[in-house]
């Protein structure tokens, strides 16, 4: 039975997000997702208790979904070069936080009225908690000789700002980015290890 549910509260979040990536927090309503879904609102509110709720959830699913996939791509690249890891990561990372339907969604949450508390949440269990698996990942690789620099924290915000150096800022204007991905990519990179590589 847990089984069921679980499956149903992944089909009532997959059909939410494509609701409110279509019409945003106030344009969406319990009523058309349940509809969506092919259920009653009863059966939605079984899992929900609010609209509210409901958003909030679909949002951290999908922090879960991709960020957790995102970030793992360093643990697992562990004793793979640097720099290619680095790449593999950069890329991965911009087509995370310019993916279209994850981006109307995470407008919605930063506009709407939710005292703050919302955008605060996930700001802590998205960019912060995922960087933060990032500095700890460069910690390492100060220790062993691979990275310099003041601090990994430092150098792990520096990768960041670099990556999206060109990028995040015009599209979160609705403008096309300044460089191509994997141009913005390779020169994030090189400017990034030739800083911070090696030991010197």
């Amino acid at each position: 039975m847990r089984v069921k549910t679980d499956e149903k509260r992944l089909e009532i979040l997959q059909v939410a997000a494509k609701v409110f990536g279509q019409s945003g927090y106030h344009g969406a309503s319990m009523s058309a997702i349940s509809a969506e879904l092919g259920g009653s609102k009863a059966t939605l509110y079984g899992y929900f208790s609010s609209k509210e709720e409901l958003f909030a959830a679909v949002l951290m699913q999908s922090l879960d979904d991709r960020g957790n996939e995102l970030f793992q791509i360093m643990e697992e690249g562990e004793d793979e070069d640097l720099g290619i890891l680095l790449r593999r990561f950069g890329r991965a990372y911009l087509d995370f936080i310019t993916d279209q339907d994850a981006l109307a969604l995470f407008r919605s949450a930063v506009s709407e009225e939710f005292e703050g508390k919302l955008s605060q949440e996930l700001y802590r269990n998205g960019q912060v908690r995922g960087w933060g698996e990032v500095e700890a990942f460069f910690a390492a690789k100060m220790a062993q000789g691979l990275l310099c620099g003041p601090s990994a924290k430092i150098i792990s915000l520096h990768l960041k700002g670099l990556l999206e150096c060109g990028i995040s800022e015009p599209i979160m204007y609705r403008c096309p980015p300044h460089l191509d991905f994997d141009v913005a990519v390779d020169s994030a990179v090189d400017a990034f290890m030739k800083a911070y590589g090696g030991a010197g």
